[in-house]
Formats: structure tokens, C-alpha cells, sequence
């Protein structure tokens, strides 16, 4: 079942499914953002905004607006 990104708690591990249609859907793929690709929240502001995943070895920051443009699903 597939969610947006923008809803995973910290610490659960997960896989891309498919990122919207958007502005900003080029400069996600750039970033590592790709079907298929295993990312795990680390953790999220106070307020919520913004969220920090681990892509790859890599800390990525991203609003929650970025973020609910990505859908993924639990990581096997």
C-alpha cells in the first residue's frame, strides 16, 4: 500500500514508488529520488516541517509540501 512520504514516522525504512508530476519532480531524481530507490526518515522538525531522510548514505532535507509529492511503500 502505498503512502506519501510526507506521513512516515521516523526511523521506518521505505521504498519510492512514484513521485507526481511537478516542478520540482527533475530536481528530486537528481537528488536520488528514483522509483525503487530505499530512503529512511530520520527524523522531523518540532512543528513537523521540514523532515530529514537518509537517501543513499546522504542526509536530504525537504519540506512537507516536497515531500507529499513522493509515495512510497514499506521496504521488505
Amino acid at each position: 500500500m502505498s503512502k506519501s512520504l510526507s506521513s512516515i514516522i521516523p526511523g521506518q525504512l521505505v521504498r519510492v514508488s512514484f513521485i507526481k508530476d511537478s516542478a520540482l519532480k527533475p530536481k528530486l531524481m537528481e537528488m536520488g529520488l528514483v522509483i525503487g530507490k530505499e530512503l529512511r526518515v530520520l527524523f522531523k522538525a518540532p512543528f513537523g516541517d521540514p523532515i530529514a531522510i537518509d537517501v543513499h548514505g546522504y542526509v536530504l532535507s525537504l519540506r512537507l509540501d516536497e515531500a507529499g509529492l513522493i509515495e512510497v511503500e514499506d521496504s521488505i
